[in-house]
């Protein structure tokens, strides 16, 4: 099968082109020319130029594909608007492409939680859930979704909502909280712990794979052919934090700060960005997500209608993705 896929030079796109090789699918990178591709062509994937904002190389793209797998997106941003333009806007050209393709090929977004928004009553969110998000990222990406939906049924497309994703390669996270293990501290907005649902690249990957085969398809109404993919568990910060330390072969001890104290530190990351010119994952957008206390979801609908099964748990999680990172020079 020819699959295209965007974000292949990123964390995620990464780890599929990888999964996609290794089972023999034929896989077009987009990729846009100032990004480096090496590690892609090694792998036998065709790279071709292109860009979310250019409809024409998006066209040129998507033509002879059996499916298109869209995970290009912007987590941090030096404009709220930029979020849109990207993860709105952009995903709404890949779906315009998608729907003028002969034949058409099978959409697959990769949104987010965000899209979803928080937990509601601290219970782990369903695909039943009404949407609320509390960013204007989260906002970006339920963007994405409408536009995705709004070219049903005539494009077959389904939607995966990936909660915190990590593993090998993962440029934010992941370097956080090695970071955190080599000090033996972690920070703790407030006093209350914070419930997150992770997963692991891998697995998300196999989900991903599984949805594009074997899922619904969105319509223009309801929740059909959009799946949340999680680990199977809830997670305190505490336990994400310990577990990374674990994998470390450190103790790590949380350090609580008052809620308030994310305000100036975000106002610190927006005044750096706007100094360098480049975004920060420290933002005034990201504290209305971290303020939040549950950000969890069940993956009960696709381990349905799908048979996704994840089969690693956070701590063996963070053993994979720490061996990687000291095996390649970054732990």
């Amino acid at each position: 099968m020819r699959v295209l896929l965007t974000g292949a030079t990123g964390f995620i796109g990464g780890a599929l082109a990888e999964r996609m090789a290794a089972r023999g699918d034929r896989v077009r990178a987009l990729v846009r020319p100032a990004s480096a591709a090496d590690g892609l062509r090694r792998l036998g994937a065709e790279v071709v130029p292109g860009d979310l904002g250019d409809r024409a190389s998006l066209d040129a793209a998507v033509d002879g594909c059996e499916a298109v797998i869209h995970v290009a997106g912007a987590v941090k941003a030096l404009r709220a608007r930029d979020f849109l333009r990207v993860n709105g806007e952009g995903t709404r050209r890949v779906a315009e492409a998608c729907a003028a393709a002969t034949p058409r090929p099978v959409l697959l977004y990769v949104s987010s939680l965000a899209a979803a928004g928080p937990a509601p009553d601290g219970r782990p969110r369903t695909e039943e859930d009404p949407p609320a998000p509390v960013s204007r990222y989260g906002e970006s990406k339920l963007a994405g979704e409408r536009a995705v939906r709004e070219r049903a049924p005539a494009l077959e497309a389904s939607i995966v909502r990936p909660p915190v994703v990590y593993g090998p390669r993962d440029r934010e996270l992941m370097p956080a909280l090695l970071r955190m293990a080599r000090l033996g501290l972690a920070p703790r907005l407030g006093l209350a712990e914070r419930r997150l649902s992770t997963v692991h690249v891998a697995d998300l990957c196999d989900g991903i794979l599984a949805v594009l085969a074997r899922g619904r398809r969105v319509g223009r109404s309801g929740t059909a052919g959009t799946y949340f993919l999680d680990d199977g568990a809830v997670h305190g910060w505490e336990e994400i934090a310990r577990a990374a330390g674990d994998a470390w072969g450190a103790r790590v001890r949380l350090v609580p700060l008052p809620r308030a104290a994310a305000f100036p530190l975000a106002l610190g990351g927006a005044i750096a960005s706007a100094v360098t010119r480049r975004p920060s994952m420290l933002s005034l957008d990201k504290i209305r997500e971290v303020r939040q206390a549950s950000w969890t979801c069940t993956s009960a609908r696709a381990r349905r209608e799908v048979g996704y099964e994840p089969r690693l748990p956070l701590a063996e999680g963070m053993r994979d993705a720490v061996a990687w990172f000291r095996a390649n020079g970054m732990g």
